[in-house]
């Protein structure tokens, strides 16, 4: 309860006008958003590796069911990861925010540019995910 007061707190309330009407109305959840909450549902109820080494190891162990990499992973590293994913035949998603959005989002106070789910646990994110990408 206290991540979901913490993300009310810092999360920006995004209002659209309808030309017709002069209301405010709430705009409709973007793909960012419902990443987002699907990568904190895995974080409560799943499991996930964050970092680089530990995601190479589940690629190579055939662990992964997910990879998310950031918008700023250097790109020998993240031509290497897809690579292994390929291999492996796990899917990658490249996510749209930078390493520090990525570890906010797992609800980790460091930033984490690679982040695998190997157990989704009650999220539906490794079947919604790359359809988002």
């Amino acid at each position: 309860s206290d991540m979901v007061r913490w993300r009310r707190a810092f999360t920006p309330v995004r209002h659209c006008r309808t030309m017709s009407e002069g209301k405010v109305a709430k705009k409709k959840k973007s793909g960012v958003e419902n990443i987002n909450s699907r990568l904190a549902l895995v974080m409560k109820s799943g499991k996930a590796l964050l970092g680089y080494k530990s995601t190479m190891k589940s690629l190579r162990q055939g662990k992964a069911k997910l990879v998310l990499i950031g918008s700023n992973c250097p790109p020998l590293r993240k031509s290497e990861i897809e690579y292994y994913a390929m291999l492996a035949k796990t899917s990658v998603h490249h996510y749209s925010g930078n390493n520090i959005a990525l570890g906010t989002a797992c609800g980790k106070l460091f930033r984490c540019s690679v982040l695998t789910v190997t157990d989704p646990g009650d999220s539906d994110i490794v079947r919604s995910v790359p359809d988002a990408a």
